[in-house]
């Protein structure tokens, strides 16, 4: 069996230099809304994750913490200062904002009505909403959604972290949109 050598830091960098180049100023079409995530460290690897998929801009709504805080770019390891991102007190009017401007928008939850992530038709621009680690998210944020994706789960447990759903969900909406 042939042995693979793994990547210096060095190499690696450079190989994302060059994928910076390819792409410039854009960023894809996803918008990310985080309604009361309570977990600092959770915030920070949602940064990290937006950063991976260009993001257009991340909202951080409710109780959600926001930067600086030591906890989040722990985690975020400087994805703080490439990811454009903007606090707001309730989500409510960021969703009517974004619907406003045709974006569609998208609440990651479980529902009566929820279709799996991987079978939906995303249209772009689109808006991902995440929820509260272990509430979901608010009745009130989810009135003002038109559509509802959930990640099928076959263990014990009925949901992923949310920051771990966010990767999920958002290379898929990567793969779909690179179709």
């Amino acid at each position: 069996m042939k042995s693979m050598e793994k990547l210096e830091f060095e190499a690696i960098y450079g190989r994302q230099r060059e994928i910076n180049k390819k792409f410039g100023d854009h960023r894809n079409p996803f918008y990310v809304v985080c309604e009361n995530i309570r977990s600092l460290f959770n915030v920070g690897s949602i940064f990290r994750t937006a950063d991976g998929l260009r993001v257009q801009k991340l909202y951080l709504c409710g109780y959600t913490g926001y930067p600086p805080r030591k906890e989040i770019d722990k985690v975020a390891l400087g994805a703080v200062e490439n990811v454009p991102w903007e606090y707001r007190e309730s989500a409510v009017p960021v969703l009517t904002e974004l619907a406003g401007k045709g974006i569609q928008v998208v609440a990651l939850e479980h529902t009566a009505g929820s279709s799996n992530f991987q079978e939906f038709n995303y249209r772009f621009p689109v808006a991902v909403v995440l929820g509260h680690e272990y509430e979901g998210i608010t009745q009130e944020t989810l009135d003002c959604c038109r559509e509802y994706v959930e990640i099928p789960m076959a263990g014990v447990k009925q949901s992923l972290n949310v920051s771990t759903a966010f990767g999920v969900i958002g290379y898929e909406l990567l793969r779909q949109y690179s179709m």
